[in-house]
């Protein structure tokens, strides 16, 4: 029997299209896995679902009755809860207290009932065989009982649908499973569950259905049984994208970085080298590690374990001076928060990290900065009027190529580049794009995170696919494609 049927859904963000014509059928007692790459419409067909956003057409009805355009209230009051990925939990509260919250239970004389409270949700626990103390302070709690605990509260409020968006991202395998189970277990009651996952063993092993989205578009829905991890893959990526390449081989150097069982917040047992000229990718799905893998290559976190040389010198780790008196240099993803410096020019944001890094003198010298300047400039083509003004008054693709001028003025000679594309438009990727190979063929070693497969087929030499912080795949320039570094990266190629 059908609980939720959202037909013909459209929305688009200041004239750009984000869905188009989006299908959406769950039945009653169903795990329905939501399936599509990063930016492929989930996150707003789900919005829209639970009331956040409002749908330019189509119609979602649930259970039998009519919710389209409804308040996240009145969506809650209909039984559609959302448990996200980013918990909505209470941390200075108890933990019976984040089950009542807004529905306290009180006595005539209005003081709470603190008592009843804590033994209706012990009984609700034990009923979901979730082993959690209703006195326990949430903030004490493991990851994997947050997660219950969210669901606990779901259900209380007599959720009929919970929508459970990559919720096994911070749990070990044992917490799966036993989230798992408590899953089944409510599914067999007749309770359903949206499923949004990367993970294609999780999707195998707890979903009855599944619906494929790729550019804001339905591509296909089915019965899990009726396919298989690569029939899914295939559906997921679609036709390879035909952007120009880029691409071309270089003559490599000698061994500039060497990294051996390198561990740390995120990541674990890393272990490869670099070589001067070379370029390598990293990639793999979001939360896979490999961003938390450059921060601990730049000495932002401190490591757990492993060693990383730059030619031959070991490095302690843990500090960013350290990593940039080594030569190396580190573009973060987040530009706004981690490089524009907006009360600065565009010259004081290109000799920030140079002068940090000597501290050679208080005073600076102008002229000389300015010719510098001028020099990245036209090494890195960077079209600004003038070195005095605003960094803001550039489009995101100059800002980065001031922020790649701010490091090559420190004559770094590793590169780390954590989605160096990201926010910038197509003609400026390119531009980008070709930047790093010259580096490259100038003799810099350049590692780039990306989730973008095109693009490290557009530049990269050697691929590594991380899932869930470890290397499971190296994959060679001709290798690299679509299909087979999403199968690596759902850990779906077994």
């Amino acid at each position: 029997m059908e609980l939720l049927n959202m037909s013909g859904i459209y929305k688009a963000f200041s004239g750009v299209s984000v869905l188009s014509g989006v299908e959406l059928h769950v039945n009653v007692g169903e795990i329905h896995a939501l399936l599509g790459e990063n930016g492929a419409g989930k996150s707003t067909l789900m919005n829209i679902l639970s009331g956040s956003y409002t749908a330019d057409a189509g119609t979602v009805t649930f259970d039998g009755a009519d919710i389209t355009g409804s308040s996240i209230k009145q969506i809650e009051d209909a039984g559609i809860a959302f448990v996200h990925q980013e918990l909505n939990l209470f941390n200075d509260l108890l933990a019976y207290e984040n089950i009542f919250l807004g529905a306290e239970e009180t006595t005539p004389w209005g003081s709470l009932k603190k008592r009843d409270m804590a033994n209706k949700a012990a009984e609700l626990f034990e009923r979901l065989g979730v082993d959690i103390d209703p006195y326990a302070l949430v903030d004490d709690l493991k990851p994997s009982e947050k997660q219950l605990l969210e669901i606990s509260r779901a259900l209380f409020r007599n959720a009929k649908l919970l929508i459970l968006d990559e919720p096994t991202a911070s749990l070990n395998t044992d917490e799966v499973e036993h989230m798992f189970q408590i899953v089944r277990g409510l599914r067999d009651k007749g309770t359903s569950f949206i499923f949004i996952s990367h993970k294609m063993p999780e999707i195998f092993d707890l979903c009855d259905t599944y619906t494929v989205l790729r550019n804001g578009k339905f591509i296909a829905n089915g019965n899990i049984a009726d396919t298989t991890p690569r029939e899914v893959t295939n559906l997921l990526v679609g036709a390879a994208l035909s952007d120009r390449d880029a691409y071309e081989p270089r003559e490599l150097g000698e061994e500039m970085l060497r990294v051996e069982h390198f561990s740390g917040e995120g990541f674990a047992d890393v272990t490869f080298t670099a070589r001067r000229g070379q370029i390598i990718g990293l990639t793999g799905l979001k939360g896979c590690g490999s961003s938390e893998l450059m921060q601990g290559l730049f000495g932002i976190h401190h490591p757990s374990g492993g060693n990383v040389e730059v030619c031959g010198k070991k490095l302690h780790g843990g500090s960013i001076h350290e990593a940039m008196g080594a030569g190396i240099a580190m573009l973060p993803a987040d530009r706004k928060e981690n490089s524009v410096i907006p009360d600065m020019s565009l010259l004081e944001n290109m000799y920030l990290s140079e002068h940090v890094l000597s501290a050679r003198s208080f005073a600076i010298n102008t002229k000389r900065e300015n010719e510098r300047f001028e020099k990245y400039g036209k090494l890195l083509n960077i079209k600004a009027n003038s070195s005095a003004d605003n960094i803001n008054s550039l489009s995101g693709g100059n800002q980065q190529k001031v922020f790649l001028a701010r490091w090559l003025n420190t004559d770094a000679q590793v590169l780390l580049l954590d989605n160096p594309t990201q926010g910038i438009d197509v003609g400026a990727k390119s531009e980008i794009y070709h930047l790093i190979l010259d580096l490259a063929r100038k003799g810099k070693t350049v590692i780039i995170n990306t989730l973008e497969i095109p693009e490290l087929r557009e530049v990269a030499d050697v691929c590594y696919v991380l899932y869930e912080g470890r290397v499971v795949k190296e994959l060679v320039h001709d290798e690299i494609n679509e299909q087979t570094v999403m199968l690596y990266s759902t850990n779906s190629a077994a």
